[in-house]
């Protein structure tokens, strides 16, 4: 039987990372497209890794006609690209949506028989508004949801399924140390998320699994919200409880660690 082929635009940090281990555990064959190569050769034997910058038009093109010739149609294309630079309007645009649409657009006719699934990385800040980031960044965000709507429809006569997942605050390998470090900060977060714990970036891998498996073989269209509930809360009832003014909702406080 043959396996699946995942590919992956933007894997080698994160949970984009944690994604390329689970997939690989479950025997996938594994494309990773990203700007840069990961620099561990325990990393680079994992799956098969193209170094392109999205953005480019001819270098995109050129890197999935050479991951499909050497490991076939894919059954799952998932987004994790994420803008870093300083032209921030233009550069989040063609970053998040333009180089996002023109792999959807080359790869749509490119789907092997059997899993096809699309899953797309947007952010709680889709919907939520966070100070220290730009409005390119929410914007995007957005417009990703919405994508993943239109495309579920038009994608849908083809078989292929198209969600996106958001995630709240995780811990990556990345941040971990800066979360745990400061344990006010840490108390924090948990204190005003419902199931009083940090995620982890291997549990939004695991949604995105999910997302992909026959599993979810009537699901399209949908953004799952992986935060742990937090978004969930009345901005005023938690600044109440916060400053003790009211019970927390789940009738005790929650201790601090």
């Amino acid at each position: 039987m043959r396996p699946l082929h995942s590919l992956i635009i933007g894997g080698t940090r994160g949970i984009g990372r944690e994604l390329v281990d689970h997939f690989v555990h479950k025997g996938h064959k594994v494309s990773v497209v990203a700007r840069s190569l990961p620099t561990r050769k325990a990393e680079q034997g994992r799956a098969h890794y193209w170094a392109a910058d999205i953005r480019d038009f001819d270098q995109i093109h050129t890197a999935l006609k050479q991951l499909i010739k050497k490991n076939g149609k894919v059954n799952h294309l998932v987004f994790f690209q994420r803008y870093r630079g300083e032209d921030v309007w233009s550069g989040e645009i063609e970053t998040s949506l333009t180089a996002t649409k023109t792999v959807v657009d080359a790869l749509q006719d490119k789907f092997a028989p059997g899993e096809k699934a699309v899953v797309i990385v947007s952010s709680i800040n889709a919907a939520l508004i966070a100070s220290g980031m730009p409005i390119s960044y929410h914007m995007a965000k957005a417009a990703l949801v919405q994508m993943v709507r239109y495309w579920a429809v038009t994608l849908g006569p083809r078989g292929i399924r198209v969600n996106s997942v958001s995630p709240g605050t995780v811990l990556k390998k990345e941040s971990k140390k800066f979360f745990m470090r400061d344990r006010p900060l840490a108390a924090l977060y948990e204190r005003i998320t419902p199931l009083a714990r940090f995620g982890k970036a291997s549990e939004v891998a695991s949604v995105i699994d999910c997302l992909c498996s026959e599993q979810m073989s009537f699901v399209t269209g949908q953004d799952i919200v992986v935060d742990g509930g937090v978004s969930l809360l009345w901005q005023e009832a938690l600044a109440r409880e916060l400053v003790g003014l009211s019970r927390p909702l789940s009738g005790k406080p929650k201790k601090r660690k």
